[in-house]
C-alpha cells in the first residue's frame, strides 16, 4: 500500500495532480486510515497508470472517466482524439506556411507595409479559409491578447474593427 506522496513519486506526478484526480472522481484511495491518510493498492496504481497514459494522449478528464469504467468506448474515443489532433496539426501547418510566406517577403515586415488586405492574402495563399482565420485570431487572443492588439494595430486597422475582431475572438 502506498500513501499519496509515495504514489505520486512512484508515478512521477505531483501530489496535487493525484489529489485533483481524486476530486474529479478518477482515482479514489483503496482505504483511509483513522488519521486521514489515503492508501492506494495495486488496483489504484494500475488505474493511475491508465489515467496518465490517457492524459499523455491529450484526453480530457471528462473523456477519461468512461474509458476507465468501460473499455468498449476506448477505440472510438482514441479515434476521435487522433482526428482532433490531426486537425490541430493541419491548422498549425497552415500557420507555419503563412509565416514562411511572410518571411519570404521581409520587406513587408521591415517597412510596415503589411496591411490587413496583404495579411488576409498571405493567409488565403497559405490555405486558410474564414474559419481557419477566425480560429487563428481566437488562439492569438487567448494566448497573447496584448500582442494580438499590437498586431492588429500594425495592420492599420481602425480601432472599431480591432475591437470587433477581438470581441469575436473571445467567444
Amino acid at each position: 500500500m502506498l500513501t499519496v506522496t509515495q504514489l505520486a513519486n512512484a508515478c512521477h506526478i505531483s501530489r496535487t495532480t493525484l489529489l485533483y484526480y481524486e476530486r474529479a472522481g478518477l482515482l479514489l484511495p483503496a482505504l483511509r486510515s483513522d488519521n486521514g491518510y489515503r492508501w492506494y493498492g495495486d488496483k489504484e496504481v494500475k488505474r493511475l497508470e491508465s489515467i496518465i497514459s490517457y492524459r499523455s494522449f491529450g484526453l480530457s478528464i471528462k473523456d477519461i472517466m468512461p474509458l476507465l469504467d468501460n473499455d468498449l468506448k476506448q477505440e472510438q474515443t482514441l479515434h476521435n482524439q487522433f482526428n482532433a489532433l490531426e486537425k490541430e496539426i493541419q491548422v498549425l501547418r497552415l500557420q507555419q506556411k503563412a509565416i514562411v510566406m511572410l518571411l519570404e517577403q521581409p520587406a513587408l515586415l521591415a517597412t510596415n507595409q503589411l496591411t490587413k488586405a496583404r495579411w488576409v492574402g498571405v493567409m488565403r495563399n497559405a490555405g486558410f479559409d474564414e474559419e481557419d482565420m477566425s480560429n487563428w485570431h481566437k488562439q492569438f487572443e487567448k494566448m497573447e491578447p496584448g500582442a494580438h492588439q499590437e498586431f492588429l494595430e500594425s495592420l492599420n486597422i481602425d480601432a472599431d474593427e480591432i475591437e470587433l475582431i477581438r470581441n469575436m475572438s473571445k467567444v
